[in-house]
């Protein structure tokens, strides 16, 4: 029985994967079990943000993995302990929760804002406003977090006090933050709800507002953290400061981690024993991490920003490219098919993603330019 034959047999069918059998990868190149080559355009979905085998951290997580693989948050270990420090210095918040995921940093970013209104206000402070065609997660209060009606089926009942209103209206949001509202959760750049970044403008509007009651500002940088759009976070080139920040993927360039960072507000608002983790923090994945951190430096940044300006002239003279929307290395392209041009890619060896009516690329951030080209001159055959 072939791979694909045991898969569909033994494992839960939650995915319409494509029929590809992928075996080893080298920077933002995929091989499949034929030999056939791949340029990744997709990164695992944001996740291989350095590549795949990036030397920094696959030394610093071989070398963890021989010292100490895992040890019970009940006790202290150097690696969770070093990039919690390095994340904070790094961003200017003040205390860190490690979990395995985004949708973990987002239950975990959740619960502290209701926990932050409970001890100050009060229990019927709870609501929680975000935007429509937002992504927060996949368990059911992040899914209830979510504003899309498409996640909204099947598994009720869901997680009471969720609010959403459309993006960049502030009227709405406005409106919506009553005396309830204990937090606003934005993504910067909605990923899976179509890749559009915010306008500046109604961010800043949303944080005075958030300031003026009291209502904690979330930004869920699951996606567009760790140097994807350009900036180590993006709530960076918006010039606001959060009082929480999650992310995940990009941050453990392969292997599961989650990050839930807290401002000077709540940085105390959990307790011991009203939050936790059996994986949290584990030293592999926290000592991978750090190498990844302390690899988004200035010039991986220009290069982040260099790359994109490439990507969008390429995509400025292709017919079927209808618009460009995202920033940095996290792209979306409105076309007419997403899903059809996303099969003619894979076909022709290179892998993309879509959201929504969009192709989405989300490119290793130090892909290199023979890579980028490669993968850029079958984008633009499929696109022309």
């Amino acid at each position: 029985m072939g791979v694909t034959e045991t898969d569909k047999k033994y494992v839960a069918n939650t995915y319409a994967r494509a029929d590809v059998v992928f075996l080893r990868g080298k920077g933002a190149t995929l091989t499949d079990r034929w030999g056939n080559k791949y340029i990744d355009f997709g990164a695992g979905i944001a996740v291989n943000g350095l590549g795949i085998g990036y030397g920094k951290w696959k030394r610093a997580v071989k070398a963890q993995l021989k010292a100490l693989p895992h040890a019970s948050n009940l006790y202290y270990t150097q690696p969770c302990a070093e990039l919690a420090k390095l994340l904070c210095k790094r961003t200017g918040m003040k205390k860190v929760f490690f979990s395995n995921s985004g949708a973990e940093a987002n239950e975990c970013a959740i619960k502290t804002a209701r926990k932050y209104s409970f001890d100050k206000y009060g229990e019927n402070r709870f609501k929680i406003v975000t935007l429509i065609n937002s992504f927060h997660g996949r368990t059911v209060t992040t899914l209830s977090a979510t504003g899309q009606e498409a996640f909204h089926q099947y598994f009720m009942p869901f997680t009471d006090g969720f609010t959403y209103v459309p993006a960049d209206d502030y009227e709405a949001m406005e409106e919506a933050v009553d005396d309830g509202v204990c937090a606003v959760m934005l993504e910067l750049v909605q990923g899976e709800g179509g890749v559009k970044a915010l306008d500046k403008e109604y961010v800043k509007k949303v944080e005075t507002l958030c300031r003026k009651k009291d209502v904690l500002l979330i930004v869920d940088e699951v996606q567009t953290g760790n140097g994807r759009t350009g900036s180590l976070y993006a709530f960076m080139q918006y010039d606001i400061t959060p009082d929480i920040v999650t992310t995940a993927k990009g941050l453990g360039n392969g292997l599961p981690i989650g990050a839930t960072m807290f401002g000077a507000k709540c940085e105390n608002t959990l307790t011991p024993g009203t939050h936790g983790s059996t994986f949290g923090g584990n030293p592999v994945v926290c000592a991978g991490a750090i190498a990844v951190i302390r690899s988004i430096n200035e010039k991986l940044l220009s290069g982040v920003n260099a790359k994109s300006r490439r990507i969008r002239d390429v995509l400025a003279a292709c017919p079927k490219a209808k618009s460009v929307s995202g920033l940095g290395l996290m792209i979306g392209i409105e076309v007419d098919n997403a899903q059809e041009m996303k099969e003619q890619c894979l076909n022709k060896g290179l892998v993309v993603l879509t959201a929504k009516d969009k192709l989405r690329l989300l490119p290793p951030l130090n892909i290199s330019d023979g890579e980028l080209e490669e993968g850029l001159e079958i984008l633009r055959e499929v696109l022309s």
